[in-house]
């Protein structure tokens, strides 16, 4: 059970805040929080998260500064301590370093008094010692309801003695439960999977992933579904298929998140199902969770924004959303 705070530190008259009703416009100006926003300035799926981010801003009057990573996960621990060395009113913090990374530097946040969201990728040890709160989804259920789901949708396509290639970032507990989910819902139906892990850099710039897959994919010409661990990936089935010479009913393609470029997969016959995780919330709910725990003194907020499944038979439902940056 997630540990909860007997005393609140700070608040809106440690900040020199006046306490104004919950409707007054601006309510939470004068608080300053960073915000991790995860991949590249401009990223296909964290554009997504910073939408959410500003429209938060905009809406409580807080400062919220996007810090960018790469998806590199060292680089967000280099940033985290950087960060808190400004000591920032909040942070919201991508969990994917992990437990063991973020702990020391989530007590020195707490010694600071600078309250702490997640994001994204859970970090449950940090939350159940400090009492933050985390947005995003419950990314190992998450993965075993795909597997499920796409064993439904898939039909007759695969089944038991067939093979599947389910790439991650497998070296990172924390941020691959996802795909472990997948993994672990398709061999319990008996399907073979191959656990590809990611080439370095691959997160922001997936073409350096192509010699690899292309590798696996000759090695195993019998595989007939690869599960693909983000939006951008899915976006990049199309170019990854094409690459092997491969058509849009050869293998299935399955994986997480939306965005304008799965939209354009799913058009061309390349995605059967993605899981949704919903990174527009994930942007603005911390910068609503820590604004009404800094200026209100309210708990943390934990919200699940894992939202179901987007599939080849649905996806025009959301198409205008991904246009616009929102889904």
């Amino acid at each position: 059970m997630q540990a909860m705070r007997t005393t609140l530190l700070g608040g809106a008259a440690a900040l020199g805040l006046a306490a104004g009703p919950a409707l007054a416009d601006g309510w939470c100006s004068g608080v300053n929080i960073t915000l991790f926003s995860g991949g590249p300035a401009g990223g296909a799926f964290n554009s997504i998260i910073d939408r959410g981010a500003r429209q938060a801003a905009e809406d409580t009057g807080a400062n919220v500064n996007i810090i960018y990573s790469d998806w590199d996960f060292e680089r967000m621990v280099t940033q985290l301590r950087d960060m808190i060395g400004q000591a920032p009113d909040g942070i919201a913090m991508m969990g994917h370093p992990g437990d063991s990374a973020i702990m020391p530097l989530a007590e020195q946040a707490d010694a600071a008094g600078i309250r702490m969201m997640y994001m994204n990728v859970d970090v449950p040890e940090v939350r159940a010692r400090f009492g933050s709160g985390y947005v995003g989804a419950q990314l190992y259920d998450q993965g075993v309801a795909l597997g499920v789901e796409t064993l439904r949708l898939a039909g007759d396509r695969i089944g038991e003695g067939d093979k599947a290639i389910v790439m991650s970032r497998w070296e990172s507990e924390n941020r691959a439960q996802r795909e472990l989910g997948l993994v672990d819902a398709l061999e319990a139906a008996g399907i073979e999977v191959i656990k590809l892990q990611e080439a370095e850099g691959a997160s922001a710039d997936q073409m350096l992933q192509l010699p690899i897959l292309t590798a696996t994919l000759l090695s195993n010409p019998d595989v007939q579904l690869i599960g693909y661990p983000g939006g951008p990936w899915l976006s990049a089935a199309p170019v990854f298929m094409e690459s092997i010479g491969k058509g849009p009913d050869d293998i299935i393609g399955v994986g997480f998140d939306l965005g304008q470029g799965v939209m354009t997969a799913f058009e061309q016959g390349y995605v059967l199902v993605t899981a949704d995780q919903q990174p527009y919330l994930q942007g603005y709910m911390p910068v609503l969770s820590l604004c009404q725990q800094i200026v209100y003194q309210m708990g943390p907020l934990n919200v699940d924004t894992g939202a179901g499944f987007v599939t080849a038979d649905n996806f025009m439902d959301v198409a205008p959303l991904a246009q616009d940056g929102i889904r």
